[in-house]
């Protein structure tokens, strides 16, 4: 199999969470370093659009989001498993919720003023603009708390993940699974990034010290690689086939009334609404594929979580 290949940037929360799952498998990786915010030319190069972060790059796979990520290397590496039974369906569910609704409560008190300061500090103001800016245009029709309220609920939530920790290491039990990695990483950038306002966590040490303990996972083996690099090894790539790679799921599932072989864009829901368009290839229960040709990367496929996407036919000229 091709290296596993993470386009990712060190103060990323998402990537966080990734590099976590990638050290607890013990799985190798090869790291690219892209910018935070836009313009992102290489990356659209590999994802057509698609220009959140991480994203993971397999030949000339490209797996969006860290949810999708998360299940291809469960895939790829099954032990440790990140939905141990018999509760993988609560780890999910709680997973998403720490993905969206703590998330962007932990980074409404994070990136309040003194977050925002500590975080721009030495830095040109045109820095501190152009991460507004960017920001900004991603979270278009967003609602976003304002950081009272975000810090409100920031301590309730804290509180229940507490509570989850009482008699136990981890948040379901004696090892992690996919929640704990997901409730991690926006604590992790409050405590790593923002520590002007860490003093919230001082709250719940129980909750202190199980972020040591997640901590304490590591990153696995990585090895420096370049954008460059990356879209060459896609360019002498061929895409895995459609069942046959590390999405093994083929059965179309129809909810659009969209066939295979049509030409369509596929979207974030909520924060990053850039599209990606290709033809679709596989429409399952769990993802999308596009397959798409860049003229520096080649025929590459781009794959989609199914829940938080959406995909609409693009029209014909």
């Amino acid at each position: 199999m091709a290296d596993l290949i993470l386009h990712h940037y060190p103060t990323s929360p998402f990537s966080e969470k990734v590099r976590l799952i990638l050290g607890y498998k013990q799985l190798a990786w090869k790291s690219v370093i892209i910018p935070g915010i836009m313009p992102k030319p290489d990356v659209l190069a590999l994802t057509g659009g698609y220009r959140k972060t991480p994203f993971l790059q397999v030949g000339a796979d490209i797996y969006c989001d860290s949810a999708l990520i998360a299940d291809v290397l469960e895939h790829l590496q099954p032990v440790p498993s990140l939905y141990p039974e018999p509760g993988k369906g609560l780890a999910r569910t709680l997973a998403q919720w720490a993905d969206s609704t703590l998330f962007w409560t932990a980074m409404a008190h994070n990136l309040g003023p003194r977050g925002a300061a500590h975080m721009f500090a030495g830095a040109p103001p045109e820095a501190a603009k152009a991460f507004s800016e960017d920001r900004k245009a991603m979270s278009a029709g967003m609602v976003r708390l304002r950081p009272a309220d975000a810090a409100a609920a920031y301590k309730s939530y804290l509180r229940r993940l507490s509570d989850m920790l009482d008699e136990q290491p981890f948040l379901l039990g004696q090892v992690p699974c996919i929640a704990d990695f997901s409730a991690y990483h926006p604590l992790w950038f409050t405590r790593v990034r923002t520590p002007v306002v860490s003093d919230i966590l001082q709250l719940t040490p129980a909750v202190l010290d199980w972020m040591d303990r997640m901590s304490a996972i590591g990153h696995g083996t990585m090895e420096k690689f370049d954008a460059a690099q990356a879209i060459a090894a896609a360019a002498a790539a061929d895409p895995m086939p459609v069942g046959h790679g590390l999405l093994t799921d083929s059965t179309f599932q129809d909810e659009h009334g969209i066939p295979l072989g049509s030409r369509v864009s596929i979207t974030a829901e909520s924060f990053g609404p850039e599209p990606t368009e290709g033809e679709l290839i596989a429409a399952t229960r769990t993802h999308y594929t596009l397959s798409r040709t860049d003229e520096r990367a080649g025929t590459v496929h781009v794959h989609f979580p199914r829940i938080g996407y959406a995909m609409k036919a693009v029209a014909q000229a």
